[in-house]
């Protein structure tokens, strides 16, 4: 069945996903998770408004071993799954698809899920993501298998830099799948 998704969820999920990455950086984060050759960072999340069916999940992954990995999505309590998305522009028009086969990573690479880019989708939220919460979840990947990982909720408007709230209005996206 292929999903449909209506404006409103579109406008919400530019809106999500369309914040400046410094802000993860300035905000307190637990410690790095070890997964055989991979090291994992700064998870967090953007807070959602009531009724909001998706929310967006960010975070540095760092392979230290000798062969690529590969992440291929996950699981939360709060949504049915999590799913490996990137954001992109072109011609204007900010594109938001499913990675097929997952998002590898290389040996002695580091990849950042951050808005804008690569970044988890949280799909079919049961609940609000809340500000100042913490989402539990699971990612899954090819060779380091399933992996815990707690993921800190913060409140919009609380980036910097590349935050649309400064008057810079949202570009036009699309959804693939």
């Amino acid at each position: 069945m292929k999903p449909t998704f209506s404006t409103p969820f579109l406008a919400a999920a530019a809106l999500m996903l369309a914040v400046s990455p410094s802000f993860a950086q300035s905000s307190a984060s637990p410690a790095p998770i070890k997964a055989g050759a991979l090291t994992i960072e700064q998870p967090w999340s953007r807070a959602t408004p009531a009724g909001a069916q998706v929310g967006g999940g960010y975070l540095r992954i760092t392979n230290t071993g000798k062969e690529p990995d590969r992440l291929t999505g996950g699981s939360a309590p709060v949504a049915s799954r999590i799913e490996v998305h990137q954001m992109s522009m072109v011609d204007n028009v900010m594109r938001m698809k499913p990675v097929d086969g997952g998002l590898e990573i290389k040996p002695g690479e580091t990849v950042e899920l951050k808005p804008g880019g690569y970044h988890l989708m949280f799909m079919d939220l049961k609940e609000p993501l809340k500000d100042g919460e913490t989402v539990k979840g699971t990612l899954v990947f090819e060779k380091a298998g399933s992996v815990a990982v707690d993921f800190a909720v913060r409140g919009m408007g609380q980036g910097g830099g590349q935050n649309m709230g400064h008057g810079a209005a949202p570009a036009p996206m699309q959804h693939k799948h």
